[in-house]
């Protein structure tokens, strides 16, 4: 039975920013694992409670705007950048029954389109904060969204021609028999390092360097202006997660468990690994970023396409 319009967008709306939040201490909780140290541990068990401590700091703190800031941009860009990963989520199908726009036939079109509308949240950020840093950082997040944006989509080709479909849910019914990250290793590969960049994980995290702009595009931000920027970035971060399940991992389908823990499962050990390489990573020159992407991913991106097309022609009948 499929579950009422309105209970799907609220249900997924409350489980997106619940799972944002948390993961501000899910991040630090297994940070400090990995570097062999505690984390938060002092707030309700296990420092479960400093997620909603931070949230309460962040709503008292003073929501100020500069002086020479442009002050009706100043206050949408953060907007944009949370409606933006928001709206992506409308056509993601974390089981065959729960999706908010149904069974969209261009749903992998319309999630990179809303994707390449986030450039405008960070852009618009850098340029009105008036400030050089921001400026900088706002420059550097156009250039590398954009430029990974096209190797990301390149990417996810292979899983189009061998799908049929556009479509998110043909993507997944496909999968029954083999999951696509064995075919189109290749092309998951591609797809987990542009999304890094998409969402400025580190080791990627150029546009926010605090070792070079202070703290790039959003220097200038403070109170919940900044707080969502923040949950933006982590709502990214479940996003590229949930695109790597659907895509590649099967989506919902696996034995025994039900479809939606299947879907959790999957997306919740991508979102570890996300946590895991800002441990182990150094971040790279920005001109090293770059040539990661034109020099590298894109030619691996098309041969890809064309290793999928000439294996499609192969097993064509006829």
């Amino acid at each position: 039975m499929t579950p009422p319009p309105l209970v799907v967008i609220a249900g997924t709306l409350a489980v997106l920013l619940g799972l944002a939040t948390m993961l501000t201490w899910a991040e630090r909780r297994l940070l400090g694992l990995w570097q062999d140290r505690y984390g938060p541990n002092r707030v309700g068990p296990g420092g479960l409670f400093q997620a909603v401590a931070d949230g309460i700091k962040i709503l008292f703190k003073q929501d100020w705007i500069p002086p020479f800031a442009d002050r009706p941009v100043f206050v949408l860009a953060p907007a944009i950048g949370m409606m933006t990963v928001l709206l992506a989520f409308g056509v993601i199908p974390v089981t065959a029954l729960w999706s908010i726009a149904g069974d969209l036939n261009v749903g992998l079109l319309f999630v990179f389109a809303t994707m390449g509308l986030g450039v405008y949240s960070v852009v618009l950020a850098g340029w009105a904060s008036n400030s050089k840093y921001a400026l900088l950082g706002g420059m550097r997040a156009a250039a590398q969204m954009i430029s990974y944006e096209v190797f990301m989509g390149l990417s996810t080709m292979g899983v189009v021609m061998t799908a049929g479909s556009f479509s998110l849910r043909d993507i997944v019914q496909a999968q029954a028999g083999l999951w696509f990250v064995i075919p189109q290793c290749l092309g998951c590969a591609v797809f987990l390092l542009a999304g890094i960049a998409e969402t400025h994980r580190l080791p990627f995290d150029l546009p926010e360097g605090e070792n070079e702009l202070g703290a790039g595009f959003h220097t200038e931000y403070s109170g919940m202006k900044f707080g969502m920027f923040f949950l933006s970035e982590y709502a990214g971060i479940v996003l590229v997660s949930a695109l790597v399940t659907t895509l590649y991992l099967g989506g919902w389908q696996g034995p025994v468990l039900p479809p939606a823990l299947w879907f959790a499962a999957k997306t919740g050990a991508l979102v570890c690994l996300f946590i895991l390489l800002r441990a182990a990573l150094p971040r790279p020159r920005y001109d090293q970023l770059m040539a990661l992407g034109w020099k590298v991913l894109l030619p691996l991106s098309l041969l890809n396409i064309v290793a999928t097309g000439a294996v499609l022609l192969l097993r064509a009948p006829g």
